[in-house]
């Protein structure tokens, strides 16, 4: 081979290796929260099988090891703490953890934790209004500000909230759960101009009615699946990982000059609204 044959071979390869890297979370370090079941396992799952090595949480620890297991079983690198998200401590203790394992640097955070209260507004109690507040969104603000330097320090840093469509339109999700993503979502500008100066990005996913554990008995009701059916184009409620590989695009070399942006994962209902 020539060699000018064998600098366009070297080339070549270059590039394969570089589209490659693109579309890969080789050697990437995530966090993501409240990851043993629903979106957040799928979310766990999509990056570890990317290459990325991952650390979550649940409040419970009998089903994280049991996903830890299973994890292992699959040849991924996942490690796992307890803690509940809605606890400023825990939080803390959280990501010291993370700060341990992965030296002080970490890639990805995706605040994945969240929770709901069905009522009508007149009915929630403040109780019950501080326990939405504090786990769908102080936590998710808490753990960006913890998480900060562990980002900076990677050089390359991504933070993907879940939030919902209920944070853009109106959706018998509750007004304060609606307050929470739409809060989020403001949060996610906010922070991805703030931080922009530090390599960091800020997206956030925000889904339809997908199918996991939090709305299990809602769409086991006919008549609301139906409902749910009939606004959405593609007629049918959303899986986890369909959500999972739109976090995992977003964490990628691939999507370097995206940030600051919220994007619906939902079957073309925001486009539709209710019939």
């Amino acid at each position: 081979m020539n060699t000018k044959a064998a600098s366009v071979a070297a080339a070549t390869e270059n590039s394969k290796v570089t589209r490659s890297l693109r579309w890969s979370l080789a050697g990437m370090t995530a966090l993501v929260t409240g990851g043993t079941r629903g979106i957040g396992y799928a979310v766990v799952e999509e990056l570890a099988e990317l290459g990325a090595a991952v650390h979550t949480c649940s409040r419970n620890q009998e089903e994280l090891n049991r996903r830890l297991q299973e994890w292992s079983t699959k040849g991924f690198n996942v490690t796992g703490s307890v803690c509940d998200a809605s606890c400023h401590p825990q939080r803390q203790q959280l990501l010291e953890k993370v700060s341990s394992i992965f030296n002080g640097k970490l890639n990805i955070l995706i605040n994945n934790v969240g929770t709901n209260i069905f009522k009508p507004t007149i009915e929630y109690t403040s109780e019950e209004y501080s326990t939405l507040m504090a786990t769908n969104f102080e936590s998710c603000f808490h753990f960006c500000q913890l998480a900060h330097p562990l980002l900076k320090a990677s050089g390359v840093g991504s933070i993907v909230f879940m939030s919902s469509v209920a944070g853009q339109v109106h959706v018998f999700s509750g007004s304060v759960y609606g307050a929470t993503k739409g809060a989020i979502n403001q949060l996610t500008k906010n922070l991805a101009c703030e931080w922009a100066k530090d390599n960091i990005r800020v997206n956030s996913v925000a889904p339809w009615f997908i199918k996991t554990p939090l709305v299990e008995s809602m769409l086991s009701d006919k008549h609301f699946l139906d409902r749910v059916i009939s606004a959405t184009p593609l007629e049918r409620p959303g899986e986890a990982n369909e959500v999972s590989s739109m976090v995992a695009f977003l964490c990628m070399h691939a999507a370097s000059h995206i940030t600051g942006q919220t994007i619906v994962v939902d079957g073309g209902f925001t486009v539709n609204g209710f019939p």
